[in-house]
């Protein structure tokens, strides 16, 4: 176990702590960030010797340290983007902006790799160049594909890339690795049903895409549980059902909004077509018009097993082989740093947030004392490589 790494972050967890508690009182939402981007960048400046290119992707920010001569380059990402979610915490540092939080823990991601870009600023104990990567726009899927397009890997080549995220209910300490196919490829869709508004007493004189919308989105129940295998991983989630202010108004208009999650590629392009098919289906069924508006296509997050083995060996190394488990769970969740693994080898990791409430609850809260172990985890990763 490397103490003397664990403790030199550790007795900087105040400071670490502030850059946290400064970006979660102040979320902004997904590819909008220009203020903590604006922070992070001067954090990163404050370190000294990074070269700092801004703007990549919009909001990006990639930070390049490099020491000795050695031409080998590791990569480390870390999100910023907050949520549309009314936080119910009493914390001191509480979100200040109503209806915004950072309740998924894309700032305390930040943190700890701000927290590893000073330490390896300071100490300088490798050979060779490491890029911090903060990326805008996860929960949206829209930062990773927005920085590749902006020429992330050309501008900015990387022999491997790694990132991180905090899951609650997993054990405090514990970081998790799995290898090969490991997050769910996610697609967010909307459905738009256009019928013929009325009034509620004279509703023969309508079209309703309020009912149509009903029976859609019990039809697209039928997928998950009579057109795929039990032994598939698959989710079809209507989170939103939209129509209609009034109960004496048949409506003009609905909207469902979707949430698709896919483990196999096959897979999801099968379900994604019988979606459009009922779709289809049923607003004809129901004389309703309709528009389907697909958003990012999604990917599986497949981790690449060489570099998941020696993330995970290198953990052991620094926390002891207690704090690493090296076959954990599939998890249904999504993550945009998917796209950056078609790009390039390298992987994500699950760190235990202790138990809690999950992510995305408007009570979740960020386990601050994981804060100086995901900095000491981004340092041993770039030390063990470029030594």
């Amino acid at each position: 176990m490397n103490t003397k790494l664990l403790d030199a972050l550790k007795n900087s967890l105040d400071e670490i702590k502030s850059w946290q508690e400064t970006m979660h009182k102040s979320p902004e939402l997904s590819m909008q960030e220009e203020n903590t981007a604006r922070y992070i960048a001067d954090v990163v400046k404050s370190f000294g010797g990074y070269e700092l290119v801004e703007g990549v992707g919009k909001y990006g920010i990639v930070a390049s340290l490099k020491v000795g001569d050695s031409d080998k380059v590791i990569g480390i990402r870390a999100d910023f983007d907050g949520l549309p979610i009314q936080e119910d915490n009493n914390l001191p540092y509480k979100s200040t902006k109503e209806g915004l939080s950072h309740l998924c823990g894309h700032d305390g991601h930040t943190t700890m790799a701000l927290g590893a870009a000073k330490y390896l600023a300071e100490t300088k104990n490798f050979n060779g160049t490491v890029r911090f990567f903060f990326q805008p726009g996860e929960e949206t899927m829209q930062g990773s594909p927005a920085m590749i397009a902006d020429g992330l890997f050309e501008r900015f080549p990387v022999d491997a890339i790694y990132a991180m995220h905090n899951i609650p209910g997993l054990e405090f300490g514990k970081f998790y690795f799995r290898e090969g196919e490991t997050m769910s490829a996610v697609d967010n869709w909307e459905i738009e049903l256009t019928g013929k508004g009325s009034h509620g007493s004279m509703p023969e004189l309508g079209i309703d895409p309020l009912v149509c919308g009903a029976s859609l989105v019990m039809a697209l129940q039928t997928i998950v549980s009579r057109n795929v295998s039990p032994w598939k991983q698959t989710v079809v989630n209507v989170g939103s059902f939209q129509s209609g202010n009034a109960g004496n108004v048949v409506p003009q208009k609905a909207l469902l909004k979707l949430s698709i999650r896919n483990m196999d590629n096959e897979v999801r392009k099968f379900v994604l077509d019988r979606i459009r098919n009922i779709t289809k289906s049923q607003a004809e069924a129901f004389n309703c018009q309709y528009e389907i508006r697909e958003g990012v296509p999604g990917t599986v997050l497949v981790n690449t097993p060489e570099n998941t083995k020696w993330a995970a060996d290198v953990t052991a190394g620094t926390f002891g082989e207690d704090s690493v488990v090296r076959n954990a769970d599939a998890l249904m969740s999504s993550e945009d740093f998917a796209f950056m693994l078609e790009k390039c080898p390298g992987n994500y990791v699950m760190a235990g947030n202790g138990e809690g409430y999950m992510v995305h609850h408007p009570q979740y809260v960020f386990n601050q004392d994981l804060l100086p172990l995901g900095a000491a985890y981004w340092v041993s990763l770039v030390e063990a490589y470029l030594n």
